[in-house]
């Protein structure tokens, strides 16, 4: 009777009910930007000898050359990149999940009045979880900040933000990021920009843990 409850009870709940201001993670919990190695595993049979075998599957890997540079301060400043994207890119992938997150949570709103309501509650709760950790970058991290969400949502932080808040509020934070030198109108173009194309390369190389 006690798991007929519980079957019940689990089927009843609904979209509203999974609020994800409720997990917000702590700036503590911050996942690894690191990918799985296995996408997965499948058994089969081997008919030679009617073996039941394990196929693991591998997330995609891939190897770049190493790299070369031209002087001393080119080294260095691969380096810094290196540290900018190791420090923000587990904040960007958090990011991008929280805003999927939100915006299918939104759309069980039924007026504009909720919505927006929702969404302030929802900044408020934002920047009181993550502005003490914010507030520890330098300007280089949160211009990286802004590329790396740029690369996992494929939208500027100035065009997420102004499908969010609307177009004034975005103009208000657009200007605020230029005080601490971050564009939020950047593009990411690592098909057409050099320093654009070495950022995708570390990327990659720590999403697959060979950096």
């Amino acid at each position: 009777m006690m798991m007929c409850l519980v079957m019940l009870s689990a089927k009843a709940a609904t979209p509203r009910d999974i609020d994800p201001l409720d997990n917000i993670p702590d700036a503590s919990e911050v996942p690894s930007a690191m990918q799985k190695v296995f996408a997965g595993y499948y058994h089969f049979i081997e008919e030679a000898t009617g073996d039941t075998l394990c196929m693991l599957v591998f997330n995609p890997i891939t190897i770049f050359p190493p790299e070369k540079f031209k002087n001393k301060k080119e080294e260095e400043f691969y380096w810094r990149t290196v540290r900018d994207v190791r420090k923000t890119l587990p904040y960007a992938k958090l990011i991008c999940s929280t805003l999927l997150e939100t915006y299918e949570y939104l759309e069980t709103f039924e007026t504009k009045k909720e919505k927006e309501q929702y969404l302030k509650q929802f900044e408020k709760e934002v920047f009181k979880q993550y502005k003490p950790v914010m507030k520890t970058f330098t300007r280089s991290q949160g211009r990286m900040l802004c590329k790396l969400i740029n690369r996992e949502t494929d939208q500027t932080s100035y065009n997420i933000v102004k499908a969010f808040l609307g177009s004034f509020r975005a103009g208000f934070w657009s200007t605020f990021g230029r005080f601490f030198g971050v564009n939020m109108k950047n593009a990411y173009k690592p098909d057409t920009d050099a320093t654009d194309a070495m950022i995708e390369r570390i990327c990659v190389r720590i999403e697959q843990g060979s950096l």
